[in-house]
């Protein structure tokens, strides 16, 4: 090669790397730009904090603000720093906010994974995210973190940014920031963590709801001794003390640092509808200053509270461990009042509001007496068959063993008799029953007849079954349950509201006749126990565990604006563990919570205009007693007065009957009276005359009265 074309090769190659550099100041100094501009010293302080208020605009809570303590880096142990960046970021000390080898690293993983497998972010970069950006999955926004990464590693020395993400991580439960993470896992102030202490609370940013100490142990203490071997391997800790750290328990000293814990079951499912129906996530939602107005009653609420701590309600054959419950109430047009999760709840654990169980006969309403009147084929006093009859393998028994041949719908509802519910079940058919919970949002694997029982292989939750009665307490329409009223964001613009939607379940009359006989259930049946001026229509449950105890208790029930359930139970059922009580228990729980809202007291059950209201039930009362008398009756011819004892229900038909030679003659009826002409009679005749009462409800007679033998010049 000769000179001039090596020359020519030497400015080519000074060109490019002279307009590499220009391009990569460019670009550098575009991602200060960029960095610059989304960099707002004050969020890296404090973040939004959204705040949820009831309808009438007071305040309930200030969603997990209380649960971050900022403190300074010199306050947090050296070993909990370490546990950090070893975990988070090896190379947190030596990179400038992007770690390109980190980087390299996991585009090499992600293209060998064929997929997004692994991330790169920097501890910087995390700030940054927590800080200032969502965590929507975006190159854009991969970028914006890269850039104001980059920015602030040039505004704030390495120690300002860990003591900033040691301050702003999460940790679950609502906890922030490696302070309130020492005083909720440990109860203990951060700068008495020891080693193993710090290496678990370094192990939960990666995933706080995966590796939560308190709802996952056995993953939390492989993720902890996981980032014991790092410290290990970075020589920050010797094999020995790996060794023996590793052996050590989680060692938890939960300590709730909370200011209303009362509200905390109803907050959780708050977030949860949040992210389902508004897709605003845990961490968004607690960062981005949102108002959300919820329709809470606080008085429900406390109520249900200190009710679930009140062991009166929970008996249990385990002295050790007392039965746990779940309670949702909620106003008949959908938005929910009060929530209890678990009586001893922590927010982000088990809420049992959403929770299956089996509900025993407080399902019999939606699964085969609605439906059943609903079909037309059946009224409320249509008699049903109570007798123990095996359907094949399946052999439903009466709870008191006893049988009685037929009752009415209504009396059947009201004591909660097994075989007439089944009984109808195998009328009206298996699939109309489903058809009708399918359109309730129960939609049963199920194909039994142990489904009119509340026999179910997977259950129903508490909400499900609240939800599912407001269509008898909302002429016939099923209300969809919500949580949160609106929703703004921090510059109050509304972002979302419930409309509130119904569904056409039962006819109206279906749901007044349910009404009414639910009523029934409240003032002569099962639900009797405890004490409420409001007026009730509910359904008690149970399910039996042994013959000495129960799995599950419930009470679903109403007045005439809202709408409840109670479920009472273990959570896992066994020879040592059950329940002690009965469905009185939640029964007396539901109308504490109703007594604690004092203008359901005033409300009465009001029938709609277009409906056929539905009488008390006629008691047919046995006539014991019969006298007869000859008089002068029509035209002054001999006639006969009959007289007997009558009930006290002027709705009973008498029947009079005459017989002769074994000749049986209506002589006539009367209604509500206990006397009876008969007009015309052969004085020399010698009829029996005996009178048999009638129930126009149920097209049922009952015993005939003793008879008398007739002489009418013996009468006169």
């Amino acid at each position: 090669m000769d000179r001039e074309m090596l020359y020519k090769r030497l400015f080519q190659v000074a060109y490019f790397v002279i307009g590499a550099a220009i391009v990569g100041l460019l670009v550098y100094f575009f991602v200060l730009l960029i960095g610059n501009h989304y960099t707002d010293d004050e969020k890296l302080v404090m973040s939004r904090t959204s705040v949820v208020v009831d309808e009438q605009g007071r305040e309930l809570s200030r969603l997990y603000a209380e649960n971050r303590d900022p403190v300074s880096l010199k306050k947090i142990p050296k070993q909990v720093q370490n546990a950090f960046v070893v975990t988070e970021d090896l190379r947190f000390y030596q990179h400038s906010g992007i770690d390109l080898r980190g980087v390299m690293r996991a585009l090499v993983t992600d293209i060998m994974a064929g997929d997004k497998a692994e991330g790169a972010s920097t501890i910087t970069q995390q700030l940054a995210r927590n800080a200032y950006l969502s965590n929507e999955k975006t190159w854009f926004r991969k970028f914006k973190e890269a850039a104001i990464a980059v920015s602030l590693e040039r505004k704030y020395s390495k120690k300002q940014i860990l003591e900033m993400y040691l301050n702003q991580v999460y940790f679950g439960h609502g906890i922030y920031g490696v302070q309130m993470a020492s005083e909720f896992f440990f109860n203990k102030d951060v700068g008495q963590l020891t080693e193993d202490e710090g290496a678990l609370l370094a192990a939960l940013p990666k995933g706080p709801n995966g590796y939560s100490p308190i709802m996952h142990p056995k993953k939390a203490l492989e993720r902890r001794n996981l980032v014991l071997t790092l410290l290990q391997k970075h020589d920050y800790l010797s094999a020995e003390q790996s060794v023996r750290l590793k052996g050590k328990t989680l060692g938890l000293n939960v300590h709730k640092i909370q200011t209303h814990p009362e509200y905390d079951s109803y907050m959780d499912l708050v977030k949860e509808e949040a992210a389902k129906k508004y897709h605003i996530g845990a961490e968004d939602l607690i960062r981005g200053g949102y108002k959300i107005v919820v329709p809470m009653s606080k008085e429900a609420q406390s109520a249900s509270y200190n009710a679930f701590k009140n062991n009166v309600y929970f008996q249990g054959s385990n002295p050790n461990q007392s039965p746990e419950g779940a309670f949702v109430l909620m106003s008949k047009n959908g938005g929910v009042l009060a929530a209890q999760g678990g009586r001893n709840y922590v927010r982000g654990s088990y809420n049992r509001v959403n929770d299956k169980r089996q509900p025993g006969s407080s399902f019999k309403p939606l699964a085969v007496y609605g439906p059943a009147l609903d079909s037309g084929g059946y009224q409320p006093y249509s008699m049903l068959q109570d007798k123990k009859v095996s359907y094949g393998d399946y052999k439903p028994t009466n709870y008191n063993g006893r049988y009685n041949g037929e009752m009415t719908m209504y009396d059947a509802i009201t004591v909660s008799q097994n075989a007439p519910a089944v009984w109808l079940l195998d009328q009206i058919g298996i699939s109309k029953s489903k058809s009708y919970l399918s359109k309730m949002g129960i939609d049963l694997p199920d194909n039994g007849l142990a489904i009119a029982l509340g026999g179910l292989s997977k259950g129903v939750s508490p909400l499900q079954m609240a939800s599912a009665y407001t269509a008898f307490d909302n002429n016939g329409s099923q209300s969809q349950s919500y949580f949160i009223q609106a929703i703004y964001d921090h510059n109050g613009k509304k972002i979302g509201e419930a409309k509130p939607k119904s569904k056409k379940i039962f006819s109206k009359q279906t749901a007044w006749y349910m009404t009414r006989m639910l009523q029934s259930v409240m003032k002569n049946g099962t639900g009797q126990a405890g004490y409420s001026q409001a007026a009730l229509a509910g359904k008690t449950g149970s399910t039996a565990y042994t013959k000495n105890g129960l799995r599950d208790a419930w009470f679903v029930g109403y007045t005439p604006d809202v709408v409840g359930s109670v479920w009472l139970g273990y959570d896992q059922t066994n020879k040592d563990q059950y329940l002690t009580g009965s469905s009185n228990d939640a029964v007396r729980l539901f109308k504490t919570v109703i007594n604690s809202m004092p203008n359901e007291s005033r409300l009465a059950f009001e029938k709609p205009s277009d409906v056929s209201d539905l009488d008390e039930p006629i008691r047919l009362a046995a006539v014991t007693q019969l006298s007869a008398k000859g008089v002068l009756g029509k035209y002054a011819l001999p006639a006969l007065q009959l007289t007997w004892n009558a009930g006290s229900d002027d709705r009973i038909v008498y029947r009079v009957y005459s017989e002769l030679d074994g000749k049986r003659t209506l002589k006539g009826e009367v209604k509500g009276k206990n006397t009876f002409r008969i007009n015309f009679v052969n004085p020399m005749g010698k009829e029996n005359y005996y009178v048999v009462p009638y129930n126009t409800q149920t097209d049922k007679t009952g015993n005939a009265s003793p008879s008398v033998e007739i002489n009418w010049f013996s009468q006169l």
